[in-house]
């Protein structure tokens, strides 16, 4: 266990309630890596990170928390806000919904009768969000995304290679889904293109500690806590929250809700983030995925947290 940042509003049982969770389910071996797409099989189903960071900067970490992972669906999150920024909401909105599907993240439906895609953190909706990234050209559209990421994180970050080729090569469900939104106006710009900025915001690589500190971001109004610079206006912090909480681990969201009760979000890589608003962003790594994509460890570990630090937005016992 590991703890960097200054100590004084860090209640004293985080780092004895992360080393616990850690040693609880580090044994646990449910669940597979994702292998749909080449490149993610090759990930060691071992590995496993807790991280939090609070809004006032301090960073508790366990584990392998600077193993370095693509980012993956959770990308979805962030892309949506600087969508919002581009456009604005109520553009956005014509666009993409804000509805829960209870289907699966890579289903290929719109809704029947605005055909748009239901929101932005299934795969439809995030290929439209992601078609709708302001810049003259593919290059300066990636290098928008990347910018945006470093703000959030703090330092520069790249794109996976191997893997973005990877998922170009085997993205045939995402392709579809992309003709059938050009077919109703959802995209409009060349559809590879989109795609392929779409298939590397997701390969972009990240570590555990860093998705406690995107989540932080969010929970501290769009500042990065570490680096004090300003990641996404304010003025969208409750749409990016607001879709996470109802739609973020996709047909597990009302179950996440119930038992955990904070917005959060996850990706095949294996990592979820949640956030805790104007308290913390918690990140969690684990490859080992459920049925649904969701990490087998990060669900148990998230659960807990709630549980034990009283994090359940609804839960007044705790406010």
């Amino acid at each position: 266990m590991e703890k960097s940042g200054e100590l004084e509003s860090i209640p004293s049982i985080f780092p004895d309630v992360l080393q616990d969770l850690y040693s609880k389910y580090k044994s646990l071996q449910a669940g597979a890596v994702a292998n749909y797409i080449p490149e993610l099989a090759k990930v060691n189903p071992n590995l496993f990170s807790i991280c939090i960071a609070t809004v006032d900067g301090q960073i508790y970490q366990v584990g392998d928390y600077q193993q370095l992972f693509t980012i993956q669906s959770i990308s979805k999150v962030f892309v949506y806000g600087l969508a919002l920024e581009d456009h604005g909401r109520d553009y956005i909105l014509t666009r993409v919904g804000v509805e829960p599907t209870g289907d699966a993240f890579n289903a290929i439906i719109l809704d029947e009768q605005s055909k748009r895609p239901y929101n932005p953190m299934v795969n439809a909706g995030a290929i439209a969000t992601t078609s709708l990234i302001k810049g003259n050209g593919a290059t300066e559209r990636l290098n928008r995304l990347l910018e945006m990421y470093r703000r959030y994180i703090g330092r520069d970050v790249f794109v996976d290679i191997s893997v973005f080729t990877s998922e170009r090569s085997t993205g045939h469900r995402n392709r579809a889904t992309a003709h059938l939104m050009l077919n109703f106006g959802m995209i409009d710009q060349n559809i590879e293109e989109a795609l392929d900025l779409y298939f590397q915001q997701c390969s972009v690589m990240v570590n555990c500690r860093d998705l406690a500190v995107m989540a932080a971001t969010l929970a501290n109004k769009g500042t990065n806590p570490v680096t004090g610079e300003q990641a996404v206006d304010s003025d969208y912090i409750k749409d990016i929250l607001s879709v996470m909480h109802t739609c973020g681990m996709y047909n597990f969201a009302g179950e996440w809700a119930y038992k955990v009760g904070i917005p959060a979000k996850s990706g095949v890589c294996g990592g979820i983030i949640a956030v805790v608003p104007n308290q913390m962003g918690i990140g969690v790594f684990s490859p080992l995925l459920d049925s649904r994509g969701n990490s087998v460890r990060g669900v148990k570990v998230c659960e807990e947290l709630s549980q034990r630090l009283g994090l359940h937005l609804f839960d007044c016992r705790h406010k």
